[in-house]
């Protein structure tokens, strides 16, 4: 990653053009995943983009960018207040079939525990 794309990406308005370059640049020799996760989550303030570079880099290579994905998770739990995007994380992350899992995933991911009570304030916790 370039001096200038540093820059330009600092000024991200919204965290579309990170997501972008990472999307582009997963490949690249220099792809720096720690420093674009850490600039989507300074710049996106809604939770959008960090729930979708969360959901792409699990499905391009879950073990690789584990560290990453955790890290964007818990930013978006943070950043999505009104629940627009965090419920779909559940299927993505977790599987289609995390609903027959709940008690286990929630006492072995913090992650999901915090998504999870979230959306289902009276569930089963």
């Amino acid at each position: 990653m370039t001096e200038n794309d540093k820059r330009q990406l600092t000024a991200d308005p919204d965290g579309l053009l990170t997501y972008e370059y990472i999307a582009n640049h997963i490949e690249d020799d220099d792809f720096d995943i720690d420093a674009l996760a850490d600039n989507m989550i300074n710049v996106d303030a809604t939770g959008q983009y960090v729930v979708s570079a969360a959901r792409y880099l699990h499905a391009i290579d879950a073990s690789r960018f584990a560290a990453a994905i955790d890290k964007l998770i818990a930013a978006a739990i943070d950043k999505d207040r009104e629940r627009r995007y965090i419920g779909d994380l559940l299927q993505s992350i977790w599987g289609e079939d995390y609903q027959q899992h709940v008690d286990e995933l929630n006492a072995s991911d913090n992650n999901f525990r915090r998504i999870y009570k979230r959306l289902f304030p009276k569930g089963n916790l």
